[in-house]
């Protein structure tokens, strides 16, 4: 149908040059009148709790075993009978649990979150000399723990502001907002210089200062502020909350928030958060009825390895049935054995015990949740997974893996059944008379390479280590005992700005990121292979085993589980394209929230109900809108990955005295992502105001129609670059 389509019945202006809507239109009108909730939640739901678990599968990782939600049927089915269960959700780049995290919590691609590059990353000083540090840190924590070489926040957003914080729209609504183990949402560290975040919150002097900076000699005593303020707090709501009847809250400062954010409290840490949540107990009993302690035995937080499906559930559960409404979670890795400090593979004993208590604690949860009238009626569940690692392992009949150390360097032979990521010296693939510039080395399987000086992408040292790195070859004892390439993919700074790496701060912009065989764990030391007495640039070390970050379909390709009113029973499918930037407003429009930015995401109404999603989307012109801009916007979409091609191509060709293949490639790449950038804000500007503006939506057909084209247009542009490279 030509012409002005009115989209069910709701209409406001768009112009056809798509210009006049701005990133603050998606603030729209005050939509109070749709919550009935105590706290202002829409469509029935009273309660709201999204689950992230650290690399855990829907699909198998070896045919003959079970994948991990196969052996967690009190989840699996949970999701399958009750609600969608997405089997086409993917992460983003470089896929990381810090980064993967942050983009569901923030609805924002790393290069508008700030966590471009994890779980740590490198950055350079003013003096372009190179420092590393943690993507783990307290929302408004800086780069530089000390304030000193960067002083800008982890989290970043555009204009270098502090990325506006995931609780804010909840509790503005009047909700208390529940993290457990959350990255970045509660505190990571017990530092105690100005930026620590002990001073930050409780201030240098009070007595949890005095604590985290004295902390005393024995083990336990060291221990003691890790386990009372970090990993857990509760963001209260507007009226005060919780905190309202604990000393212990402390201001929730955001000075960056849009719109304002002030007179709002936080508890921080299980010395304050238990008492709280159980009327006055210095302990959170697991869903197995045991107190929840450190190593030590200490009450509080047992660290982030500790977060096993008892505990954390364990603290949701607590925290619902103590009014706080909605609860954030985070729970780790059931294929690592941190108690025998190595990797578990699949169909392997102890992977298959863990499996089956983090079962048994969600059937304890769903039952001890409904026990307390907390249910699918009245709850909005929301699972996930923050990656999907790579298996890097041999072949085991039975499910018994090897762990051995393999020293490949000096030919020794991997038994069939290796376990372990081909830990490899980066310096060792380098042609042997070759010296490479000063750098450091993000050491990870997708690692990101920092150049002392910070060279510009055309400078011929840069230039010339980019080429020799992209030509490394290595041997990979699980492909074959001859060498082959060690990198799959490789891009610089103009391929980084396509897949939403360069960061707003750009102190922390690597010069380029090599995307490896994800088997590889790349570093520029010998002694990270941990055979001490026999160094070797190329080992098999069977510690680690699941390798995250690379562009491969088995890494970028997860899940994602919602059950609540509102939510479609479609089961699992695979119909639908998403990823983590799409979860936090499809959230938002269930409950009947916004917050006062663009979400890079889009709201999922492929998965709601035809009453409780945004009546504007039901247009099958902006369904269309949608898909596409998924697709030349997404990190692990199409126009990434013919980008990635494109660029592997550039940056492995020419020489010291004909660099014009990479100038080309790198010409139309750069011409390519500036298209998609204007196309994608339009898109992302049309799609937020559909969803979250309020009062009337027109728009032309014609325009959406046009944008849709011009989308397929220049996919079909990347990918011919692409074929061509």
């Amino acid at each position: 149908m030509k012409g002005r389509t009115a989209i069910a019945a709701v209409t406001a202006l768009v112009l056809l040059q798509l210009g006049a809507v701005s990133a603050s239109a998606a603030q729209g009108e005050d939509q109070s009148h749709r919550r009935s909730a105590p706290c202002g939640l829409s469509n029935g739901i009273k309660h709201v709790i999204n689950v992230t678990f650290d690399n855990t599968h829907l699909s198998r990782d070896r045919s003959q075993y079970p994948s991990d939600l196969e052996q967690m049927p009190n989840l699996l089915n949970f999701m399958r009978g009750n609600g969608t269960l997405d089997d086409n959700q993917h992460t983003i780049l470089i896929s990381h649990t810090a980064g993967g995290i942050s983009s569901g919590l923030t609805g924002l691609y790393p290069d508008r979150n700030g966590i471009t590059v994890s779980n740590s990353y490198g950055y350079f000083k003013p003096n372009k000399m190179t420092a590393s540090t943690s993507a783990f840190k307290y929302w408004t924590d800086p780069v530089d723990p000390l304030g000193k070489d960067d002083t800008l926040p982890n989290m970043v957003t555009t204009g270098q502001k502090n990325t506006p914080a995931p609780w804010v729209a909840y509790t503005r609504a009047g909700c208390d907002f529940g993290a457990v183990a959350t990255a970045n949402v509660v505190l990571e560290n017990t530092l105690t210089g100005p930026f620590g975040d002990i001073t930050k919150v409780f201030g240098e002097g009070s007595p949890e200062w005095n604590e985290a900076n004295n902390p005393g000699t024995t083990p336990a005593a060291k221990a003691r502020a890790q386990t009372d303020f970090v990993g857990l707090a509760i963001h209260c709501g507007q009226g005060g909350g919780l905190c309202k009847s604990s000393a212990n809250a402390k201001p929730d400062v955001l000075p960056d928030e849009p719109g304002g954010y002030s007179g709002f409290q936080g508890l921080f840490g299980g010395k304050y958060v238990n008492p709280a949540i159980t009327s006055g107990q210095t302990a959170v009993k697991d869903l197995n009825a045991k107190p929840i302690t450190d190593s030590f035995g200490q009450p509080g937080f047992p660290g982030f390895d500790g977060m096993s499906a008892a505990v954390s559930l364990g603290y949701v559960a607590q925290m619902q049935e103590s009014g706080v409404p909605v609860t954030f979670a985070y729970i780790s890795d059931a294929h690592d054995n941190h108690q025998l400090s190595h990797a578990s593979g699949p169909g392997e004993a102890d992977y298959v015990a863990q499996l089956k208590e983090y079962d048994h604690a969600f059937g304890a949860f769903f039952q001890r949740l409904a026990a307390h009238g907390i249910d699918k009626s009245n709850t909005l569940f929301v699972f996930t997974s923050d990656e999907n690692d790579h298996f890097a392992g041999g072949n085991s009949t039975d499910g018994t893996w090897g762990h051995t150390y393999c020293n490949v360097s000096a030919g020794q032979v991997c038994p069939a059944n290796q376990i372990g990521e081909v830990t490899q010296n980066v310096n060792a693939i380098l042609p042997k008379a070759y010296t490479p510039p000063d750098y450091r080395v993000h050491s990870d399987s997708a690692p990101t390479f920092y150049v002392t000086g910070n060279p510009a992408p055309q400078d011929p040292v840069l230039r010339q280590f980019e080429r020799n790195v992209s030509a490394g070859k290595a041997v990979d004892p699980y492909i074959s005992s001859s060498p082959t390439p060690v990198a799959l993919h490789m891009v610089d700074t103009v391929g980084e700005r396509a897949l939403h790496m360069v960061n707003a701060d750009p102190q922390r912009t690597p010069n380029f990121s090599l995307f490896a065989n994800p088997d590889y764990f790349l570093t520029n030391s010998d002694s990270a292979c941990p055979d001490a007495a026999n160094k070797a640039a190329t080992c098999v070390d069977y510690h680690f085993a699941w390798s995250h970050g690379d562009a491969t379909e088995d890494i970028g390709h997860t899940w994602l589980g919602l059950v609540g009113p509102g939510v479609r029973h479609t089961g699992q499918t695979s119909k639908v394209w998403s990823d983590h930037a799409d979860i936090r407003p499809t959230m938002l429009s269930l409950v009947g929230l916004k917050d006062r930015y663009e979400q890079d995401g889009r709201v999922l109404q492929e998965f709601l109900t035809e009453d409780a999603s945004p009546q504007a989307l039901h247009d099958e012109s902006l369904s269309r809108l949608g898909q596409v801009y998924k697709q030349i916007d997404a990190p692990f979409a199409a126009f990434s990955a013919n980008t990635l091609v494109s660029s592997t191509r550039a940056v492995a060709s020419g020489s010291s005295t004909d660099d014009s293949v990479y100038a080309s490639i790198e010409g139309q790449i750069q011409s390519q992502t500036h298209q998609r950038d204007s196309l994608a804000a339009q898109m992302r500007a049309i799609l937020n105001r559909a969803a979250f503006g309020g009062g009337e939506f027109e728009v032309s057909e014609d325009a959406i129609n046009n944008l849709v084209r011009r989308g397929q247009t220049l996919l079909d542009q990347s990918a011919k670059l692409a074929a061509a490279t």
